[in-house]
């Protein structure tokens, strides 16, 4: 009866403190899923200003097009890179602390069971 009483105490602990950081996974998640949209569209901007600054033979042009546009979409796209670095490594954390409580409560339950 004591087993049970530990085993459920334990087991409600383990999964209210899953669920918080499920609930903090989903948010990354979600942060995730727009800076992968905005790098997305950065990188689209970058690649075709790239592409008419190749075509163009006019450095005046040329000039005018890397400082308005190339650069600045150059810059976000780079710092969109690194954020959904960051954001990639916080999901991979997070969800490693996920595996280690389940992999806890499983040792929990097997033990539980077997005394």
């Amino acid at each position: 009866m004591e087993e049970m009483l530990v085993k459920s105490y334990l087991q409600k602990s383990l999964e209210e403190w899953k669920d918080d950081i499920s609930q903090v996974l989903a948010e990354i998640d979600k942060e995730y899923e727009e800076v992968a949209q905005e790098l997305k569209v950065y990188s689209y901007k970058y690649g075709i200003t790239k592409q008419v600054i190749q075509s163009t033979v006019n450095e005046e042009i040329i000039e005018t097009i890397r400082q308005r546009y190339h650069k600045p979409f150059e810059e976000s796209y780079h710092q969109l890179k690194e954020y959904i670095k960051d954001l990639e490594e916080k999901r991979r954390v997070f969800q490693m602390f996920i595996q280690k409580i389940d992999e806890v409560n499983r040792k929990e339950s097997a033990r539980v069971t077997a005394s």
